[in-house]
């Protein structure tokens, strides 16, 4: 049978009209993500201005489209009564919603193939329309509330430029027995004094921790980005119950540019050629296994890094900086800075780091070696040269267990909290011309298993030695240095259980035992049992 012109008019609204439909979704998904780039607040409420306006719009396209359908049932009800003519069977209403009408299914579907739209795809096209503007809808009230929140929670910056506010309230409630030289969070063991009790409690606040990130404008192509970091960790007020009123300390502040293979960072940071730490929320004040085979200091530097992408799993991690040539002796005075005996050299301490990533069991695997050096000035012509070689290495063993560690060897690393925080020693006061300095030598490096059998659960365990070569202490009658000279080697281990009940919530509980050794070999045992509570923000 020849199609009419009234059918070929259908099937050019039809067509026209599917298209129609599927057209704003996909400008739409385009346009969202078009926009991820823009400022979390800016681009909340102008993706709400966009839904709304799509949501009127397909609201307009369904009146349209039901404007149309009601043309076509018209239209199939008037070709259903001509067929039925035809074929000399008692015509249908000529009018009318397509549903009131109730021909056999054969005439149905012969009239229904003449406009080329079945009553199955013209439903599902409502219904799909349908969907659509409610998942919209919905889409929306969810970004709303989600603006809202932003403008409440949104921090004040004189830059008006993103500020985020993060950090972690922790306590820790401890109990040590032996002697150690700081009780909260205890490094090595010493001799029990006659006025010292060999147990002690206690618990504290002062590992609590503030960060604030700065996301400011692109530039020269790299978007730039700022952080800083403290906690009160620092001098104990010497007040009535002043253990308990830390003061405020900076630990970390960096300023970088990120392009996209290549990073600039320039504050005060961790050591990057030194970049693990054991886990652990007993020891966040200092790290754990300082002074015990982890290297660590935060320390001015500016760095450049850069990574070369090998294949789609693994890469090649390039770093160079340089850094301030700190030697780990305190500072002279509390009221101001004094040039100590690195800085005194009048150079910057170097550094680097290569490092090869690689994915395994869904999780990276990292290999690097580190290098530095440094010199020092103690006075008299007396001149001192700091170097290291480290290794770092993090190694997934299937999906639920990890090895982690550092390794290294150097001289004159007290400043990075090798030999014990002790780069030299020296017999007799370095005020004499006569006294002799000699570099201290030592070796050492950590390990840790970690397992993680839920998402919100893991265990750790780990050791740790630093030990500074006994020749060295030999080399001098009665060796003399800016921290107890006697101690010629450190070690530390623990095992921590540590549990999320929620994202932002941290149940920590670890025990931990330090062995420390004198130049007589007399060895000090002390340990700690330490519960942590810590919620993030």
């Amino acid at each position: 049978m020849r199609r009419s012109p009234k059918i070929q008019f259908i099937q050019r609204l039809v067509i026209p009209g599917a298209v129609f439909l599927l057209t704003p979704g996909g400008c739409w998904a385009q346009n969202a993500q078009s926009e991820q780039g823009a400022a979390p607040v800016s681009t909340d409420a102008r993706r709400v201005q966009d839904l709304a306006s799509q949501v009127e719009e397909l609201r307009a396209a369904m009146a349209r489209m039901q404007a149309r359908m009601d043309q076509m049932q018209a239209e199939t009800a008037r070709l259903k009564n001509e067929i039925h003519q035809e074929q000399s069977v008692a015509s249908f209403p000529s009018s009318g919603p397509l549903a009131s009408i109730n021909p056999g299914p054969a005439v149905l579907a012969k009239a229904l193939n003449h406009t080329g739209v079945s009553g199955e795809e013209t439903a599902g096209v409502q219904d799909q329309n349908e969907d659509r503007i409610s998942k919209l809808e919905e889409e929306q009230e969810l970004l709303k509330a989600k603006v809202n929140d932003q403008y409440q929670t949104k921090i004040g910056s004189g830059s008006n430029y993103r500020v985020r506010l993060s950090g972690i309230v922790l306590m820790n409630m401890f109990t040590n027995r032996g002697a150690v030289e700081n009780q909260d969070v205890p490094t090595w063991a010493v001799s029990r004094s006659p006025l010292s009790s060999n147990a002690s409690f206690g618990a504290t606040m002062r590992q609590s921790e503030i960060g604030l990130d700065v996301f400011g404008p692109e530039l020269a192509g790299a978007k730039t980005h700022g952080e800083m970091q403290m906690d009160f960790f620092g001098e104990v007020p010497n007040v009535s119950n002043g253990v308990s009123m830390g003061q405020m300390r900076l630990r970390r502040a960096t300023a970088r540019m990120d392009w996209k293979n290549t990073s600039i960072i320039a504050g005060q940071d961790s050591l990057f050629f030194s970049p693990l730490s054991p886990t652990s929320f007993a020891s966040l004040a200092e790290p754990a296994l300082s002074y015990a085979g982890n290297l660590w200091a935060w320390t001015p530097q500016i760095r450049v890094e850069h990574e070369i992408h090998v294949s789609d799993t693994s890469g090649i991690i390039l770093q160079a900086g340089i850094l301030d040539p700190l030697a780990g002796e305190p500072p002279r005075f509390s009221t101001y800075r004094y040039p100590g005996a690195g800085e005194s050299s009048g150079k910057p301490a170097l550094a680097a780091r290569v490092a090869w990533t690689q994915t395994a069991f869904g999780q990276p695997l990292t290999l690097g070696v580190g290098g530095y050096f440094s010199e020092q000035k103690w006075g008299y012509g007396r001149k001192v040269e700091g170097w290291a070689g480290t290794a770092d290495v993090n190694v997934p063993l299937g999906r639920l267990f990890t090895f982690s560690g550092e390794f290294y060897r150097g001289r004159a690393i007290g400043g990075l909290g090798g030999g014990l925080g002790r780069s030299v020693l020296y017999n007799g006061p370095l005020a004499t011309a006569a006294t002799s300095v000699e570099g201290l030598n030592t070796i050492g490096g950590w390990g840790q298993i970690g397992f993680h059998p839920a998402e919100r659960l893991e265990f750790n365990g780990a050791f740790g030695e630093d030990n500074p070569l006994a020749e060295d202490f030999g080399y001098f009658s009665g060796a003399q240095s800016y921290f107890d000279s006697k101690i010629t080697r450190n070690r530390g281990a623990f095992t921590n259980v540590i549990y999320h009940p929620r994202s932002n919530l941290i149940l920590s509980l670890e025990f931990r035992r330090l062995w420390t050794f004198d130049v007589y070999d007399a060895e000090r045992k002390a340990n700690q049992v330490n519960l942590g509570v810590g919620v993030l923000f």
